[in-house]
């Protein structure tokens, strides 16, 4: 079951996820029961956006002030693929 991910979707972090920093590798990770996935830079901006109150346009909206060339698409399939794995939830109006 794959989720829906909308303009004016809410997506956040499920409660058993984190977006931690590892010392170690001098990244961010996001810690999960299930595994552990190394984020780059872009990811984990976008993933310290994703409160539950932001939409996926206010992100998108942030991250073009933040970097060049933001693909709707890529952000929209970054987010649905951790929903996929349960990692993210998404909110809908």
């Amino acid at each position: 079951m794959s989720a829906t991910v909308l303009s004016t979707s809410r997506p956040r972090l499920a409660p058993r996820v984190r977006l931690e920093w590892d010392p170690v590798r001098e990244r961010r990770v996001l810690l999960a029961p299930e595994g552990v996935l190394v984020m780059n830079e872009t990811g984990a901006d976008i993933l310290k956006m994703c409160d539950g109150e932001r939409t996926v346009a206010d992100i998108l909206r942030e991250l073009r002030g933040q970097y060049e060339g933001v693909d709707e698409d890529e952000v929209r399939g970054f987010l649905t693929r951790l929903a996929a794995r349960r990692w993210l939830e998404i909110g809908d109006e």
